[in-house]
């Protein structure tokens, strides 16, 4: 190589290395004033996109409640992994692990609630991802044990007020989770729980409606007769319960189905029934039912959103009410008194690559949030409300 061309590589190369660059990487970067080494190292590292960190629900806190007594929170959202229950597809053992990958884009930086006028993640409930329960796959009978106890576990735990409870959100999981978290609230409140049930099917069938010559009373127990099992056991507040989208074909030749249910008491409004009430008469039938003030356990089988949309699922019927209508009545309904809260039975096997089913949980599931911390707000409202007519009543006797 002539001089010349060695001088020239030469100087091009020492611009290279002095001139300043877009891509230069300083020692060390800068620091803000007034900050702690801690606070400095959560303020650069703290932060997560909706693609990165280990998957919790919403990118929510992880603590496994259920070894963690001393840690108060005010809502968990807790796994129950378990669809040995079922009578058509399983699957539903890998919904939690699906509907918190599925949330990954709710975040909150980003959580903001505008039908609500709030965000959820940074409103005053303290929320966590309490993990799953370990639920055995081999002995139903333990598992309902298993999940029974750990739902009066998490229900029995200290919230961040002394005078509130806190509150359960689950992931299924098969719906017959529904069952042993009826018996935790019943311990819990002393009462019957009302229970509003979004669903294709009754579940409130006999047992024997599942014919079989081999007779167990482990079997009694399944995702379609659960109901039936919480309301023979006074579990349920029949008068004022609700089922929502049903479209179930029936047993035998008759409405022996429909008569189980009656006697449960519980009111239908069917997936049809949108065509004529709308949305808005769906929601002023459930709160006219149902009222302000009962406890309410509801209970979302993510197969009352009509297959198409959402086919990631153990039961399947074609006829359902789609993803906007479910999140519109939810939405209409946020007054309630909920006192826990299950989205079940989305199994990610038959939900294909775009995750739609486990998508549209993640957003119930949201909305079910939102819902659960406005009514904690307007809760409160009305005790100071309360507490200052009680200070002027006193005022006015002296």
């Amino acid at each position: 190589m002539a001089l010349l061309d060695i001088l020239v590589v030469f100087v091009a190369s020492l611009l290279v290395v002095n001139a300043a660059s877009f891509y230069d990487n300083p020692e060390q970067y800068p620091t803000s004033p007034g900050t702690t080494p801690l606070e400095e190292l959560e303020r650069k590292w703290g932060f997560e996109w909706a693609f990165s960190g280990i998957s919790t629900f919403a990118h929510l806190r992880h603590i496994k409640c259920l070894t963690s007594p001393d840690v108060p929170f005010d809502i968990g959202i807790i796994g129950a992994p378990f669809d040995t229950a079922v009578s058509y597809r399983p699957g539903a053992r890998f919904g939690p692990r699906a509907i918190r990958a599925a949330s990954a884009r709710q975040t909150s930086f980003r959580g903001f609630n505008p039908r609500a006028g709030l965000n959820p993640y940074t409103s005053w409930a303290h929320i966590l991802d309490c993990g799953d329960i370990p639920i055995t796959p081999f002995d139903n009978a333990l598992a309902v044990r298993q999940m029974s106890e750990a739902f009066l576990e998490l229900g029995s735990r200290s919230a961040t007020s002394p005078d509130r409870k806190p509150k359960l959100l689950t992931l299924g999981g098969d719906h017959s989770l529904a069952l042993p978290a009826l018996r935790a609230l019943n311990k819990l409140y002393d009462q019957p729980i009302a229970v509003l049930h979004f669903d294709a099917h009754l579940d409130t069938w006999h047992p024997a409606k599942y014919p079989s010559a081999w007779d167990s009373p482990q079997s009694d127990f399944n995702h379609g007769s659960m109901f039936w099992i919480a309301s023979n056991e006074g579990l349920i507040l029949n008068s004022s319960s609700v089922h929502g989208g049903l479209r179930t074909r029936l047993s035998g030749d008759g409405w022996d189905d429909h008569d189980d249910d009656d006697r449960q008491g519980f009111l239908r409004i069917s997936s049809d029934d949108i065509d004529e009430m709308g949305t808005k008469g769906i929601i002023t039938s459930i709160l006219e039912r149902m009222g302000l003030d009962v406890p309410v356990y509801l209970s979302i089988d993510i197969d009352v959103i009509d297959p198409g949309l959402a086919p990631g699922t153990g039961t399947p019927e074609p006829g359902g009410w789609t993803t906007r209508e479910l999140i519109r009545i939810l939405r209409g309904i946020e007054g309630l008194n909920v006192v826990g809260a299950d989205i079940v039975e989305v199994a990610p096997a038959y939900d294909g690559t775009g995750e739609v089913t486990a998508l549209a949980a993640a957003q119930v599931g949201y909305e079910i949030l939102t819902s659960l911390v406005r009514r904690g707000i307007d809760d409160r409202a009305k005790e100071r409300s309360n507490e200052g007519i009680a200070r002027k009543g006193t005022r006015d006797e002296l």
